[in-house]
């Protein structure tokens, strides 16, 4: 599987669409259809998720990059140095003229940490819910099968931008990076790793991983509708994505380190454990899970009828 040369789809002078971008706001939108759908199972309203989408675009961004650009990668000169030391402005050409632009601006040149979008989106719902007076816990499993979709989804901008890849590998999957300011040391020494070397294909397993997990996801939420609590869904996304990274991070030589262990697996590790632990103690404290404030229950309470009167 080759990687292409242009991560650029269209441009018309100024205007420049990106597969990046593209695939991102396609998840996006992916992802809110399938939170309607949930929305409309549990018997809530609908219009809630597109009023939600814009803050979980935001916020999710956001902090997909600032995940990134405070990081220090492995390999790279890219990170926490580059945006903020050595280059925090560069030279940005809108309509003929040169402006200065902030480097840790620059999102459409890829860069960006899942985990950084996970908290930004669920700060965005928890924010929203509150000022709406909405269960929590009911949103956020909405919001969790389609978090795994857009993700899988958006991982393809990477194999666009000639990113997140591993190893060579003579597997016949394996992505060439023909973009050699995409190398990665020692994979940019070309007498070594000519054009034509495979490298594992990072974003591929982690698209596959997040495919598998939608649909597991959307299958318990209506198998066991009965004996979920609200937030059971989250918390085995918290589990099941996480369980996926770490394997997928024994395959990035561009990992951001601390001790020789790559924080995303550190990061992983936590979430796993959180989402384990709140299975494990809602289901212990029913009385907790499933009072009328946060578990009203999949329909609303019946009108009672007026009695009747003789004529």
């Amino acid at each position: 599987m080759s990687s292409p040369v242009d991560p650029i789809l269209f441009q018309f002078g100024p205007f420049i669409i990106r597969w990046y971008g593209l695939l991102i706001v396609g998840g996006a939108l992916a992802a809110a259809y399938i939170a309607t759908l949930e929305a409309k199972r549990k018997q809530e309203d609908p219009d809630h998720v597109w009023n939600l989408l814009i803050w979980c675009l935001i916020l999710g961004i956001l902090g997909a990059r600032l995940y990134h650009v405070l990081s220090t990668p492995s390999g790279t000169s890219r990170g926490f140095n580059y945006y903020f030391i050595e280059q925090p402005f560069t030279k940005l050409t809108l309509f003929g003229t040169a402006i200065p632009f902030p480097t840790a601006l620059l999102i459409w040149e890829g860069g960006i940490g899942i985990y950084g979008a996970l908290i930004g989106g669920i700060l965005a719902i928890l924010i929203y819910t509150r000022r709406h007076q909405l269960n929590v816990w009911r949103w956020l499993d909405i919001a969790a099968p389609g978090m795994l979709l857009a993700q899988a989804i958006g991982r393809w901008g990477n194999f666009f931008n000639q990113e997140l890849y591993g190893p060579p590998t003579t597997l016949p999957w394996g992505i060439t990076i023909t973009n050699v300011n995409q190398r990665i040391p020692p994979y940019n020494d070309l007498t070594v790793y000519p054009l034509t070397t495979r490298f594992h294909p990072d974003f591929l397993y982690e698209s596959i991983w997040s495919i598998l997990g939608f649909m597991l996801l959307m299958w318990i939420a209506r198998k066991y509708s009965a004996k979920l609590f609200d937030g059971d869904i989250l918390s085995l996304y918290l589990i099941w994505y996480p369980m996926g990274r770490i394997l997928v991070e024994m395959f990035r030589p561009d990992a951001w380190v601390i001790g020789g262990i790559p924080m995303a697996q550190i990061f992983s590790l936590i979430l796993i454990l959180l989402g384990a632990g709140l299975i494990y103690y809602r289901h212990q404290h029913p009385d907790l899970a499933t009072s009328p404030e946060t578990h009203p229950g999949p329909h609303p309470p019946k009108r009672r009828r007026a009695p009747r009167t003789k004529d």
